[in-house]
């Protein structure tokens, strides 16, 4: 460990998480009697549930006992919240020192630029994530009482619902994911909340609850940049691509429906497809362009700090900021009265092009390997890599290859780009290269 960066250490625990997770549902114990799963469908599972994506090649709800959901429920969290939160979280309660080694290791798994503050802000993170999956919970479950024939299973869903909607899991147990509540906009309506809360990005819950109950005369209270541009383009997101998906399905999947049913059914679809992965309506009654937008929100993901995956909106921002920027021939990239590092712009490039080439390197191997149509592939990729957990129905059907390839994209997805590049980096290589002289090159 003291010879890998803090990237590759991080990494290397979330590879253990996985090894775990697979060993903990393959014990006699999670699953039912008389079930059977193959090891590459428990590897499976097990990725998807650690990088909170929620693709399944095996029916969950049928497979595994009561007690193999409370598990997958304890991965959903682990891989939520993040190995190191989690970790940190059980040093603490075991009253054990947090070293700089540690603190470290949490501000990279984080997404943060300090180690200031770090333990403190990891408890906030806690306590405001955990509390707020147990009023979805509540809500939820005294909702679902009509629904389910005892007071205690309809508080269990209620339960495994929040969780599975605020860490963006979207592992389905029912086998109809929430199709039942597809004219229940009260139903939509919590879930949409719910899948914000996990992924709109951590940062931006602290200081909205900070805004709230922690105001200072005398010193006013200012969001930061970070949380402007994340909460500008992740709702600027969830609209449009709401709208989108209504306008699109208006006179065909919507066709004789109500103006409300459309409406939430397609503001629901726009927020699950960020990362969540339950659904109302099924995917493959939508017409291709709907599904085409869907992959676009999908491949663009949740928030940094947060429990999605893709590219992350702060990326998306920056480079159509950056093209703005170009049309309009200026040198410098500034929004919120703020100018953007050119640091920060480089990276944006870097992750978009090698999570553009990444995924469509997995659309050209799985046409290969899958007896499916481009579509399916198409929204396959983009589902594992933006950790969403939306199908076609393709996954079931992965060859051996496809499963691997998709485990793969799935955890790279709940990584992310930009550290799994900097994993690649040489820890003692050289930080500033020799400068080379200068010469011109023609472009577009």
């Amino acid at each position: 460990m003291s010879r890998m960066t803090p990237v590759q250490v991080i990494i290397t625990y979330y590879f253990f998480a996985v090894t775990i997770a697979t060993i903990l549902l393959s014990l006699p114990f999670t699953q039912k009697p008389g079930a059977h799963v193959s090891f590459i469908d428990t590897l499976f599972t097990a990725a998807s549930s650690v990088s909170v994506t929620g693709l399944a090649t095996i029916d969950v709800g049928q497979i595994y006992s009561t007690a193999g959901i409370w598990v997958l429920m304890g991965i959903f969290q682990l891989g939520g919240l993040g190995v190191m939160m989690l970790s940190t979280f059980f040093y603490l309660i075991l009253r054990r020192k947090i070293g700089l080694k540690q603190r470290q290791l949490i501000m990279t798994d984080t997404n943060q630029y300090t180690m200031s503050g770090m333990v403190r802000m990891l408890r906030e993170i806690l306590f405001l994530i955990i509390g707020i999956e147990l009023v979805g919970a509540v809500v939820l479950g005294l909702y679902f009482i009509p629904f389910y024939p005892t007071f205690g299973e309809a508080m269990f869903q209620g339960l495994y619902n929040s969780v599975s909607l605020v860490t963006n899991a979207g592992v389905d147990i029912t086998g109809n994911s929430l199709m039942p509540f597809v004219n229940d906009y009260f139903v939509q309506f919590i879930s949409i909340l719910l899948i914000i809360a996990g992924g709109i990005g951590f940062p931006v819950l602290l200081e909205t609850r900070r805004f709230l109950f922690e105001k200072n005369s005398l010193y006013p209270f200012r969001f930061s940049l970070f949380v402007k541009v994340t909460t500008v383009t992740y709702m600027a997101l969830l609209v449009v691509g709401g709208l989108l998906i209504w306008l699109m399905e208006y006179n065909h999947f919507f066709k004789g429906g109500s103006a409300a049913e459309g409406f939430f059914n397609s503001m629901f679809l726009s927020a699950t497809s960020r990362s969540a992965g339950l659904q109302t309506i099924d995917s493959g009654s939508l017409t291709i362009p709907t599904l085409i937008v869907v992959s676009i929100l999908m491949f663009i993901g949740a928030s940094p700090s947060s429990v999605g995956g893709g590219i992350r909106t702060t990326t998306f921002a920056i480079v159509i900021l950056f093209l703005v920027s170009v049309i309009r021939g200026r040198n410098h990239i500034y929004v919120f009265g703020r100018e953007l590092y050119q640091e920060d712009v480089r990276k944006s490039l870097a992750v978009t092009l090698f999570a553009g080439i990444l995924c469509f390197s997995s659309i050209i191997l799985l046409a290969q390997t899958e007896q499916a149509t481009l579509i399916e592939i198409i929204f396959e990729v983009f589902s594992a890599f933006g950790t969403c957990g939306l199908s076609l129905g393709l996954t079931p059907n992965l060859s051996l290859a496809g499963k691997i390839i998709i485990i793969l994209l799935m955890f790279i997805g709940r990584v992310g780009i930009m550290y799994s590049m900097l994993s690649l980096r040489n820890k003692n290589g050289p930080k500033n290269a020799i400068r080379l002289p200068k010469e011109k090159i023609i472009t577009g």
